[in-house]
């Protein structure tokens, strides 16, 4: 029998459990891993990335699309460094991943040698697990580790790798008397995931006695879409949903009243300052202000981990398990509210909002409003569509403008709210399912980060579809500046970018988008194509994306910013006026 190097353990480990496809780039710190993939390219994809942070996106996102765990690889020192952003991305996102490094030679480390990074050390606050190989001996129990402690806490693990150690060949002499051969399994196992009854019970005497009951579904709810609508139906509640709990439940749903905070509705706000009851269905949705006042209402809350119990709202009850199976549990228990006057009144809120957005999304005056091109957009996406978004001013449109249909899939960096992530996510996506429409809508910023990864999709023969929103600032930064400090813009004007030769330049296909009587057109012949497609769209920079009420503290900071010399006062003054004046019409 043939002997086997540390690094083909490690493959051979991860294969075990499942693991189908590594992104990352090549290095000499990984040389003897990258060896081993190569020798194992039947078992696992290897997917080579320009910037190792999209690798950590595209474990990430890979994770979030699948359910299973992301692997990322990256070489020692500066390598591994540049993973961190993606993998808080998955930690502050609650997705398992796992991210394998290389290391310096295992006798020079700590000698001031190249590329002599312990990143181990680095990486301790991102991880839920985080070891150095110790020798060839070490692997199989440190993957095995690793790779149920991802999965099983929902966070990243490390495992990094001193370049020697990784054509060590195995040998049980080199093994310690208590390190028996193949003493660990890649068995992961998981428990019931329910509440108890006695839980159960008492949140439905709560949820029974509201008068006003709201719903507010996270990223946990997810896969939970059916249960969330026969609770709401039960309990008259309408649902209110966060950022990454955008496709819980589809937004022709007509229990939902669309997203809640800066980039929400007016529905969905009002529902949440005038419910008794709020049920949490997986959500940890960070914005405290846009809560019921503590004590304004009762609280429950199904979550999957018991830390989070609590920890935005003073729920009286917990229920701590999978959001699904917790809402099959619950419903059986739960009275139908006879009163169905709060959720009509969601309803009639939401009826008056949509009609508003169907305003903004049928303007056809120069320069072209974001929210027309999102809209449009959005009437051609495929039923079974993903559609990854970018932090910005363009996950304003991508919440409100592109509705959330039955079976497709959308996702953002969450928590992290990092930018450059959307490319790299919808390229994860289109890996992960073939042959299904994957697009990403994102801003120019963002987009300009990692923008050589659409290359990587030219490489790989991968058909996704990248919406640019051009408007040559870095938006979000520019109204936050003007909106929460009261300030003039400043550094956020963007050096332009022709896109669509940048994606003919790759060897994918570019078109531009500069006037609403083409829009559709280019959008339809864009969709068609069955290579990598960019489509950029030029649109309007002074319109600013409000928040579904303006209070009097950031009327105050917008107008203070414009009075202390905000540089294109005159257009935004102009075009916030002309927006307000067509929502009255």
């Amino acid at each position: 029998m043939s002997s086997v190097t540390a690094a083909e353990v490690l493959v051979d480990s991860l294969h075990d459990w499942g693991v189908n496809t590594v992104f990352g780039i090549p290095g000499d710190g990984i040389n003897g891993i990258m060896e081993a993939l190569r020798t194992r390219q039947d078992k696992i994809r290897f997917v080579q990335v320009r910037h190792e942070e999209a690798a950590a996106f595209m474990a990430c996102a890979y994770a979030k699309y699948t359910g299973k765990l992301g692997v990322c690889l990256a070489t020692s020192g500066p390598g591994g460094i540049h993973l961190l952003n993606g993998l808080y991305d998955a930690k502050m996102d609650c997705q398992p991943v796992l991210a394998v490094t290389g290391m310096h030679y295992h006798d020079l480390i700590g000698t001031l040698a190249q590329q002599d990074v312990e990143l181990d050390k680095l990486f301790e606050d991102v991880t839920v697990f985080n070891q150095r190989v110790m020798g060839v001996t070490h692997v199989e129990n440190l993957v095995d580790l690793a790779c149920r402690t991802a999965i099983s806490y929902r966070g990243v693990a490390h495992i990094t790798f001193p370049t020697d150690l990784q054509d060590q060949e195995l040998s049980r002499k080199q093994a310690s008397k208590r390190n028996l051969p193949h003493h660990t399994s890649d068995v992961c196992a998981q428990g019931a995931r329910l509440p108890s009854v006695e839980d159960l019970r008492r949140a439905a005497d709560v949820l029974n006695a509201g008068k006003r009951v709201a719903i507010l579904a996270g990223q946990g709810a997810l896969r939970a879409g059916e249960q969330l609508e026969a609770v709401a139906e039960r309990l008259g509640a309408p649902i209110v949903k966060a950022l990454l709990g955008k496709a819980a439940v589809p937004d022709d749903s007509p229990y939902t009243t669309g997203g809640i905070g800066l980039l929400g509705t007016k529905p969905s706000q009002t529902a949440l300052e005038e419910c008794d009851t709020l049920l949490i269905v997986g959500s940890s949705f960070p914005y405290i202000e846009f809560m019921p006042k503590p004590g304004k209402a009762r609280g429950i809350q199904i979550d999957i981990d018991p830390r989070r119990i609590g920890l935005r709202y003073p729920v009286e009850i917990g229920l701590v398990g999978d959001c699904r199976r917790a809402l099959d549990e619950l419903l059986p228990l739960l009275q139908r509210q006879d009163d169905r006057e709060f959720l009509g009144k969601a309803q009639k809120r939401m009826a008056e909002w949509q009609a508003n957005l169907r305003k903004q999304e049928g303007r056809s005056d120069l320069p072209m409003k974001p929210q027309m091109v999102a809209a449009e957009l959005g009437r051609r996406l495929a039923a079974t569509a993903i559609i990854s978004c970018d932090s910005g001013t363009n996950t304003t449109w991508w919440a409100r403008h592109i509705p959330a249909k039955r079976g497709q899939m959308y996702s953002c960096s969450g928590n992290l709210a990092s930018m450059a992530a959307g490319l790299p996510y919808t390229i994860a996506a289109q890996i992960a399912y073939p042959e299904r429409q994957c697009v990403a809508f994102v801003g120019d910023g963002g987009f300009s980060m990692l923008m050589a990864e659409f290359a990587t999709a030219v490489k790989y023969h991968l058909p996704i579809k990248v919406v640019v929103l051009k408007n040559n600032t870095l938006g979000q930064i520019k109204w936050e500046q003007m909106v929460f400090l009261g300030n003039p813009e400043y550094g956020c004007e963007l050096q332009p970018i022709d896109f669509a030769a940048f994606a003919r330049a790759c060897g994918g296909h570019g078109f531009t988008i500069d006037d609403p009587a083409t829009c559709g057109d280019i959008l339809d012949e864009a969709l068609a194509m069955r290579e990598p497609t960019l489509i950029e769209a030029v649109v309007d920079p002074y319109e600013p994306p409000m928040p579904p009420s303006v209070t009097i503290e950031q009327a105050a900071h917008f107008a203070s910013s414009l009075a202390k010399g905000e540089p294109n006062r005159k257009k935004i003054a102009l075009t916030v006026a002309e927006d307000k004046i067509r929502e009255m019409v």
